[in-house]
This record gives C-alpha cells, sequence and structure tokens, in this order.
C-alpha cells in the first residue's frame, strides 16, 4: 500500500466528539506535520459542526485522488451519500447508518488502493445496536468487512499502542465471568501469532518480545490461587517458543507495567480487557491509539469514546486522534515484507 496516499478518516457518530476532533486536528495540520487526511462523512454537516465550534474550516468536496491536493487549504470530504442530521450528544435516526456507510466507504477506498489506511473515529455501539448493528464493535465489523469472497473474516486482535507501552488483551468485550469461561491456549496461540507477525510487518521489529501475563493473582503461585495459568496460559507459551516467538510468561500482571519491566518487551499480551486496559489508560490516556491487527489493512483509532457530554463545546482534545493519524500513516511507510 502506497504510504504517499491520503489516510481514509471516518466520520464516527456523529453526536459525538469525532467531528469536533477531526476539524480541530485539521486546523494543526501545519505545525504538527499530520499526513494528508480525508474525511468520509456528510460536508454540510461538518460545515455546521465547525461553525458551532467557532472554528474556521474550509472544507472542499473531493474525489479520493485529489484528497492530498486539497489537504493544504481545506478539509477534503468524500461524500457518502448520507445526511448526517445529529445534534452534539443528541443521537437521532441518522446516527447509525452515517457512521456505518462511512466506515464502509473508508475501507472501500483502502482496499482498492486509493488510501494508505482507515482511522475510525468513535462510534456509540448502544446507538448502534438500536439500530440493528450484529457485531460486538469496530473491530469485528472491519473483520467481516475484511472478507472477500471465498475467503473468511480475518481474526481481528485489537492492540493499544503507545510511545510508553503497547497492550493487547485475548478476550475484550465480554462479561469477566464470560471471559474466564471463554479463555483458552490456543486463542492465545493465535493472538500472540498475529501480534508477532503484525509487529514485524507493521512496526518494523525483526524480533518482536512479547510478555504473557497470567490470569489469576501472582500467575497462580503455583497452582495454590488457580489452576488455569499452569494448565492454560503456560502451554501456550511453551508453544509460541517452540515455534519461534520470543515469549515469556505467565508473568504476575501486577508487576509487569512499571517502568523498568517495560523496558524488558515490545508488547504485553494480557488474559481479559481491564488487565490490559488499565494500565495503557493509567500511563497514556490521551496518545494511545487503537490499533487492529491481522487485517488486510491497516487501522487506527483514537482511544476513547464518543464523549457525548462535551461533544459541540469546544472542550475534546484532539490529541488521541493526532497520535492515530501519525501511527497510520507510519505503519503505511513500513515496507513491504
Amino acid at each position: 500500500m502506497a504510504a504517499d496516499k491520503p489516510l481514509a478518516l471516518t466520520l464516527g457518530e456523529p453526536a459525538g466528539v469525532g467531528p469536533d476532533i477531526a476539524l480541530v486536528a485539521w486546523t494543526q495540520r501545519k505545525e504538527l506535520k499530520l499526513p494528508p487526511f480525508y474525511l468520509t462523512g456528510d460536508r454540510r454537516f461538518l460545515d455546521s459542526r465547525a461553525a458551532r465550534l467557532g472554528l474556521t474550516v474550509p472544507t472542499a468536496s473531493v474525489a479520493v485522488a485529489d484528497a492530498v491536493g486539497t489537504f493544504a487549504k481545506a478539509l477534503p470530504v468524500v461524500d457518502i451519500g448520507v445526511a448526517a442530521t445529529a445534534e452534539p450528544g443528541i443521537p437521532d435516526q441518522s446516527s447509525a447508518t452515517a457512521a456505518i456507510t462511512s466506515i464502509r466507504h473508508a475501507v472501500d477506498d483502502v482496499r482498492a488502493g486509493r488510501a494508505s489506511a482507515v482511522v475510525t473515529n468513535p462510534i456509540a455501539k448502544s446507538v448502534l445496536y438500536r439500530a440493528g448493528f450484529e457485531h460486538p464493535g469496530h473491530t469485528e465489523f472491519l473483520a467481516e468487512l475484511a472478507a472477500s469472497g471465498a475467503q473468511p473474516a480475518p481474526r481481528p486482535v485489537m492492540m493499544l499502542w503507545s510511545a510508553t507501552l503497547a497492550v493487547i488483551p485475548v478476550t475484550i468485550h465480554v462479561p469477566l465471568r464470560e471471559a474466564l469461561t471463554r479463555l483458552t491456549t490456543q486463542d492465545i496461540i493465535e493472538t500472540c501469532s498475529i501480534a508477532a507477525d503484525e509487529l514485524k510487518r507493521r512496526f518494523g521489529l525483526s524480533n518482536p518480545r512479547i510478555a504473557i501475563s497470567g490470569l489469576n493473582p501472582h500467575a497462580g503461585e503455583d497452582g495454590s490461587l488457580g489452576k488455569e495459568d499452569g494448565e492454560i496460559v503456560a502451554p501456550a507459551v511453551a508453544a509460541l517458543r517452540q515455534s519461534g516467538i520470543d515469549a515469556r510468561g505467565p508473568l504476575p500482571a501486577d508487576t509487569m507495567f512499571h517502568e523498568a519491566a517495560r523496558k524488558t518487551y515490545d508488547c504485553a499480551v494480557c488474559m481479559y480487557h481491564d488487565q490490559a486496559l488499565i494500565p495503557i489508560k493509567t500511563l497514556a490516556f490521551d496518545d494511545a491509539v487503537n490499533v487492529t491487527l491481522g487485517l488486510p489493512f491497516i487501522r487506527t483509532s483514537p482511544d476513547h469514546g464518543t464523549a457525548f457530554d462535551i461533544a459541540g463545546t469546544g472542550r475534546a482534545k484532539p490529541s488521541s486522534l493526532i497520535a492515530a493519524l501519525h501511527l497510520a500513516a507510519r505503519m503505511a511507510a513500513q515496507p513491504a515484507p
């Protein structure tokens, strides 16, 4: 995928902060040396939101091929044919269709080679669910869009990345009780294998070091605090090492994330959602990036939600989106393996 092509940025939930941070990010394009991007959405809606925020952001309806040339003087918008009408903080009947159509357009552009990567603004899952959306979230929907012909949907892996820490949860958006019953040795092996491959391919690491947490306190304390670490996690670590991956564990999760420990690995793989996300959101709340590994295209996203309570107020920080744009461009610039 050519690194000199624009990034495709989605609208996200129209009532959320996605439109706000996209507009603000564009105003900072020069000083932050942002890679060129265009937004798949409704230009009139963006103009309205910019006026509400008091921002002077000229927009231009463009074809993707013209986005790079337009970016310096106007925010390029590729029309998706769906009007967004939601007020800030108040999703309406247009919200789900606008958000989903924007994602589809961005993915189509990247898969067709018109854009170099997809950067997604936050969606409101509850709004999409009410409209009949059948996926747990962005990640699973993108995996379905990545399927083609007889090829099944790839297994997506969610990584939260920052310059300080990168983490991956094996089980993601499921209740903790269900996560414990779902966790298998094979899931850990597949997650870590995809992570190792993508860290080589997309991040340029020749031999990624992967630290794997235990499930129980103190990684089970030799079985006295639970058998899962010895019966589920340890066999996965052994299999990964046998395959040539630099993996170690199971490690006590409570000692994995201090500064000295972080220097010993490139990515921490944890057994459930909060075990992975609490440390990175503590250490890098404003600039962590959500990256989907295992797809045939690059996808990054801000690591925050729609923030309905501050949408349209001008208080939303664009730092995570800016980090997502920079990381997407960096990944797209990696030479083909």
